[in-house]
């Protein structure tokens, strides 16, 4: 199978099978989302969701973050990976929000990525969830999948994955893929004992001459 083929086939089965795929992050606003997405880094988002909630309780918007202390945030964040950088971060972020963009989130990347905490990798995810725009976040999940299945082709980098995939993928369906690989990534093509028999796309992955005899099911997320 060729890689158009390949990309094809995919974007045809996830388009029909999970055509409402959309982030795990439980938020209200843009600027929930982006606390959440810069506390998630090297976090699951189950862990995420369990937080959030008092954070945003005490701290519901900009401007009360920005005015917070470094120690209450850092209360109701410690059980998260890395919480005293996170802390600093967020503080960080809401302040720069208020000083630089007038209390906003900007829904531009090379505007997000000056933000403490914020690198690409968020501000597409920012950028793609909110405003639907073509930007592709490459976490370990995507940089897996599009790898194993033949999406990428010698991808070095999560940068070198992205160009390859933002070039194969039609524009208006880019913000959806992001979330078709991460969740494929995070049920089904699992970094350990991925579930190729139970994998809806194994006929165009490279990956499946692992495939076991299982019996195939629809690969749902879930």
């Amino acid at each position: 199978m060729k890689r158009a083929e390949r990309y094809e086939y995919i974007i045809d089965y996830f388009s029909n099978h999970h055509p409402e795929a959309e982030t795990e992050l439980h938020y209200q606003n843009p600027f929930e989302l982006l606390v959440a997405v810069i506390l998630s880094a090297q976090c699951t988002d189950k862990r995420i969701n369990m937080v959030t909630p008092a954070l945003f309780e005490q701290f519901p918007d900009v401007n009360s973050m920005s005015k917070a202390s470094f120690e209450e945030i850092f209360a109701l964040i410690r059980s998260i990976s890395y919480p005293n950088n996170k802390a600093k971060h967020l503080l960080g972020m809401a302040n720069m929000l208020i000083s630089d963009f007038n209390g906003k989130v900007p829904m531009a990347v090379e505007e997000l990525i000056k933000l403490p905490g914020v690198g690409r990798k968020t501000a597409n995810v920012i950028t793609s969830v909110i405003d639907n725009q073509p930007n592709m976040a490459v976490d370990t999940h995507v940089f897996r999948v599009s790898a194993r299945v033949g999406l990428t082709l010698k991808a070095k980098t999560p940068a070198a994955a992205e160009k390859q995939l933002i070039a194969h993928l039609p524009k208006e369906i880019v913000h959806k893929a992001h979330h078709w690989l991460i969740l494929h990534g995070r049920y089904v093509c699992t970094a350990r004992n991925p579930k190729c028999s139970k994998c809806g796309i194994s006929q165009a992955c490279k990956f499946s001459k692992r495939i076991t005899n299982e019996p195939k099911n629809s690969g749902n997320f879930s």
